[in-house]
């Protein structure tokens, strides 16, 4: 009996080695995350189909609402969820990681940095290096995200899923890459999502096996908790991108195109007082003013009074007045 799988498949043993092959090659991508960064321009901004493929699954993934009983359990942890990867991405991928706007120790940088990675936004590297970048030529050209050059789709969600910028420039966070736990996690970006992933599904379990009453089971939670959970706070995370810089007020002048919007503010937990953050990102605060509300500094604060934050950096006045324009 032949125990080459391609010859059951109906495959020559060539043409089947090179098709496991590939599959193979084509898994380890996903839950391999290799940085082979380069300046080069020869890629440009092409489409990487094999990586779009997670993506648009678990976008569709959340049609299946359709075909699951409504759970107000289910929905709850949803809303949990969102508003907690919505906290951890604004708070330590942005404000900590890419702004270095307090300090917290290496015990709390890692276990932060392993919670803002269940969001599905690649790893702390990945996220401060494109950011940082970002501040560097906002709404110029070079800008991978700036809606004024390149539209609303293509800042919202088209260069995240391009060639060139799944890579990330090592120079940007040389700081970061000092601690294999970080390179760890952005190595293996996928482990917190998929881990995520089974303790919804074990709840769901839970639920559905001694607790039928409550019409909750694994359909229930991963649909809510992690696809619907997860695609809106994306979608959240990424309008600051192509939203923020086309809509609101300019209270300072920037060289870039950033606004303040209040409403984006309110849905991003404070990440939506953009110009302000433009003006001065070194700042853990976003809404500079007392009606600014800023929910992620706020939190941050309660961090720095349990003694897991500190050196929380404000606004200082001299900031606050400098080249206001009042508009």
């Amino acid at each position: 009996m032949n125990g080459d799988i391609s010859y059951y498949l109906g495959f020559g043993e060539e043409l089947g080695i090179n098709l496991m092959k590939s599959l193979g090659c084509l898994i380890r991508s996903w839950i391999v995350s290799e940085n082979n960064y380069t300046p080069d321009e020869s890629l440009g901004n092409k489409i990487d189909w094999i990586r779009v493929i997670p993506f648009v699954m678990i976008n569709l993934s959340c049609l299946l609402v359709f075909s699951v009983r409504f759970s107000w359990i289910a929905i709850g942890t949803a809303l949990i969820l969102y508003f907690f990867r919505l906290f951890t991405i604004g708070a330590f991928y942005h404000r900590y990681f890419s702004h270095k706007a307090f300090k917290t120790s290496r015990f709390w940088q890692f276990i932060f940095a392993a919670l803002a990675g269940t969001s599905a936004q690649r790893g702390p590297l990945w996220w401060a290096a494109h950011h940082r970048q970002h501040h560097m030529v906002s709404d110029t050209a070079e800008d991978a995200h700036s809606p004024v050059q390149h539209g609303f789709w293509w800042s919202h969600v088209g260069w995240f899923l391009t060639k060139k910028h799944y890579h990330y420039n090592p120079e940007r966070v040389r700081d970061l890459e000092q601690y294999p736990e970080l390179v760890f996690l952005e190595r293996y970006d996928i482990l917190m999502p998929a881990l995520l992933f089974f303790v919804l599904f074990v709840i769901g379990w839970v639920l559905q096996t001694y607790a039928p009453q409550w019409n909750t089971g694994i359909g229930e939670m991963l649909v809510w908790g992690f696809s619907i959970s997860l695609v809106a706070t994306f979608n959240t995370t990424v309008i600051i991108n192509s939203l923020c810089h086309v809509y609101g007020t300019r209270p300072y002048e920037t060289s870039d195109n950033s606004k303040n919007n209040l409403f984006f503010a309110l849905i991003t937990l404070g990440e939506g007082w953009h110009n302000n953050h433009h003006h001065y990102p070194a700042s853990a605060r976003q809404g500079f003013r007392w009606w600014e509300i800023d929910i992620t500094y706020y939190l941050i604060k309660l961090l720095e009074l349990m003694g897991i934050v500190w050196d929380v950096k404000p606004v200082p006045k001299s900031v606050l007045e400098q080249n206001l324009t009042q508009k």
